[in-house]
């Protein structure tokens, strides 16, 4: 545990650094934006294409690991969702908050930390994450809320969530990348070490970026944020990896790289998306804050488990 506690802290004291310059103003919040854009748009998504492109899907694409993780998020999902119903927050709001229980922070976080600590192997397993949180639960709070407020599912929203989903480059970047891969073409050699100098980017970049944006958040509602923390830091790695390791016999390192990566803390896109829509801003700022915070203990005993 300590040896894996080790092996992380240089990350989480990234994260640190860029909630310290923030904090003491040395990096305001215009800063911020455009280092996530740029890790976003160039750094994260080089990364992606040049390990899809390398890959290829048919070594990427597991149907028992695909089924593990969702079925597994999905139980999350219902019970964090059944549990603010019970509240009586309404199901704006325990869409909100059921996104919480199961979307982590794969992109910023999972994607560069785990390929490190994991070994580029960790890759495919965690695109395939990023993949079924993408187009499942992203496109699920969507027509939730619409839905609720419109009283129906009209083929406006999911004109809205298709053209959500198709324009995010890491789909964009992920598809181009397995596309090029089909080809049969190998990526030149200048190309690939352009992608590889981008990439190398992200990890600093993409940290360096959460801790400033965590800056700006606040701790409210904090008995709710506990909660929603819970479940994505325990209640989520626990259900994936039940359903993984016991019903659909998925490849142990494959498990175990699904069961890392649902142990990552709520992602930032979840407040972006409470905000846009007014709908629980602060209490989703509270378990990010929250669920970061202890993820750095967590995450090192999930990953301190799952060693061979």
């Amino acid at each position: 545990m300590i040896d894996v506690l080790l092996q992380t802290l240089p990350f989480f004291a990234l994260i640190g650094l860029g909630f310290g310059a923030a904090a003491r103003g040395f990096f305001p919040p215009e800063a911020t934006a455009y280092l996530t854009r740029f890790v976003f748009y160039f750094a994260l998504s080089a990364m992606l294409f040049r390990f899809s492109a390398n890959l290829g899907l048919a070594e990427v694409l597991s149907w028992p690991f695909i089924w593990a993780y969702a079925l597994g998020a999905g139980a999350v999902y219902l019970l964090a969702t059944a549990v603010a119903l019970f509240r009586k927050r309404g199901i704006e709001e325990a869409a909100v908050e059921a996104q919480c229980a199961v979307v982590g922070n794969v992109g910023f976080l999972g994607v560069p930390m785990l390929a490190l600590l994991m070994g580029e192997a960790a890759i495919g397993p965690v695109m395939l994450v990023l993949a079924v949180d993408l187009f499942l639960f992203s496109s699920l709070i969507v027509i939730l809320i619409t839905g609720s407020r419109d009283g129906r599912v009209s083929p406006v929203v999911l004109r809205t969530v298709g053209k959500g989903l198709f324009s995010n480059p890491m789909i964009v970047s992920m598809a181009l990348g397995f596309a090029w891969a089909a080809s049969g073409w190998d990526l030149p050699d200048p190309v690939n070490r352009f992608l590889d100098l981008l990439a190398g980017a992200s990890t600093p970049g993409a940290l360096f970026a959460i801790g400033a944006s965590l800056a700006a958040k606040s701790a409210e509602r904090v008995s709710v944020a506990v909660w929603l923390s819970f479940a994505k830091l325990v209640l989520h790695p626990l259900a994936v990896g039940v359903l993984a390791f016991y019903v659909f016999d998925v490849d142990r390192f494959a498990a175990s790289v699904m069961v890392a990566t649902s142990a990552l803390p709520v992602a930032g896109n979840v407040y972006i998306l409470a905000q846009h829509y007014g709908v629980a801003p602060q209490r989703v700022s509270s378990a990010i804050l929250i669920s970061t915070s202890a993820s750095i203990l967590t995450l090192s005993a999930i990953l301190a488990w799952m060693a061979p």
